[in-house]
C-alpha cells in the first residue's frame, strides 16, 4: 500500500512515519519543504522516499500526486505557529488553506480517490464558554488567531471537497500534543530544553516561563499519531474527530513535574515578554466520538511523556 505523508519531517510526521513503517506492506513517500531529514532521523531515509515540495505551488503538487498515485494521504503539512501567526498572517493562510486546497485539487486532477486524513487543530473552537466546558465536534468554530482561522477554513474546505467533487476525507482535530522531538518553540519542549541545558551547565539555574496558570489538554504525540492511523482505517468521511486526553494540566504542574525529573535545583522566573496579552484559561477536548468509533485511548502517561521529552533534550548537543 502506497502512503503519502505531507509534513513528514515535522514533529508528528516523523512519529507517524515510524508507526506506519512498523506495518507490513506499507510504502511511505513523504513531502517536506526540503528533502532533508532533521538530525537524528536520517535513518528514516533508508526506508522512505523524501521529496522536497512547496505545497503552495499547485503545478508541483499536481505532478507529484500523478506520479505517486497514493492509496492513502495523511495531510499533516501546514503553518504550525499559533502565536506567531498574528505577525505572519499571509504565511499562516498560505500554509494552511492554500496548501490544503492545492492538495485536493491535485487529487481531483489526477482522478484517483485515495482516503485522505486532514489534520487540523482543536484551536479552531476558540475560547470555551465556561471553564469546565469540553469541546466536542458539534461545538461552534470561533478561531481567535490567523493560525486557527486558517485551520478552520481548511477544515471546512475539507468537508466541502467531500460533497463536491466527492473526495474521501476524514478530519482530525488534535488538541495540544507533546513528546520527544517537539520544537522548543512550544511550551513543554521549551521548558525541557532549558532544564537539560541547566543540567549540562550551559544555562544559569533558572527556568524562564510565561504565564503558568492556563490549563491544557495534553496528549503524547505517539498516542495522537496512533489516532491518525486508526482514523485512516476506521474513520468515516466526512466526519470530524477530536483527539485529546480529556484531562487538563496547568503549565505550573507541567513545570513542577519536569523539575522533579531532574536532580538540579531550578528557580522559575516569569518573563514578561513571554506572557501573552490574552490567554484562554482552560482548553479541554471531548474525544468520546473517536474512542467509540475506533477504540482509541491514550496509553502514554503525562509523566512518561515528560520524561521522554526531557531525555530527548538531554541527548541534543
Amino acid at each position: 500500500m502506497r502512503v503519502l505523508v505531507t509534513g513528514i519531517t515535522g514533529f508528528a510526521g516523523s512519529h507517524l512515519t515510524e508507526l506506519l513503517l512498523a506495518e507490513d506492506g506499507v510504502e511511505v513517500i513523504g513531502l517536506g519543504r526540503q528533502a532533508r531529514w532533521p538530525n537524528g532521523l536520517e535513518g528514516l531515509g533508508r526506508q522512505v522516499q523524501l521529496v522536497a515540495c512547496d505545497m503552495a505551488d499547485a503545478a508541483t503538487i499536481q505532478a507529484l500526486i500523478r506520479s505517486v498515485e497514493p492509496v492513502c494521504i495523511y495531510h499533516l503539512a501546514g503553518y504550525p505557529h499559533s502565536g506567531r501567526s498574528v505577525r505572519e498572517i499571509e504565511a499562516a493562510w498560505t500554509g494552511n488553506l492554500v496548501a490544503t486546497r492545492n492538495l485536493y485539487e491535485a487529487v481531483v486532477q489526477w482522478g484517483g480517490n485515495p482516503r485522505i486524513l486532514y489534520v487540523g487543530s482543536g484551536l479552531i473552537y476558540g475560547d470555551p464558554e465556561s471553564t469546565d466546558q469540553a469541546f466536542d465536534e458539534r461545538s461552534p468554530l470561533k478561531p481567535t488567531t490567523p493560525y486557527s482561522a486558517s485551520k478552520a477554513a481548511a477544515d471546512l474546505a475539507s468537508y466541502q471537497y467531500t460533497r463536491s467533487p466527492g473526495l474521501t476525507i476524514i478530519r482530525a482535530r488534535p488538541f495540544n500534543h507533546i513528546g520527544p522531538r517537539q520544537s522548543a518553540e512550544f511550551a513543554v519542549a521549551h521548558f525541557a530544553r532549558q532544564i537539560a541545558a541547566i543540567e549540562r551547565g550551559a544555562q544559569p539555574p533558572w527556568l524562564e516561563t510565561g504565564n503558568l496558570t492556563p490549563r491544557r489538554d495534553l496528549t503524547d504525540v505517539r498516542d495522537v499519531t496512533r489516532a491518525y492511523a486508526l482514523l485512516m482505517v476506521k474513520g468515516r468521511a466526512p466526519e470530524a474527530y477530536n483527539i485529546g486526553s480529556g484531562t487538563t494540566w496547568s503549565m505550573q504542574e507541567v513545570v513542577d513535574r519536569l523539575i522533579s525529573l531532574s536532580a538540579v535545583r531550578v528557580e522559575v522566573r516569569q518573563r514578561p515578554d513571554l506572557v501573552r496579552a490574552t490567554e484562554t484559561a482552560q482548553v479541554r477536548a471531548d474525544s468520546s466520538k473517536l474512542r467509540l468509533e475506533t477504540g482509541w485511548t491514550p496509553t502514554v502517561s503525562l509523566d512518561q511523556s515528560l520524561a521522554d521529552t526531557l531525555d530527548y533534550w538531554r541527548s541534543v548537543p
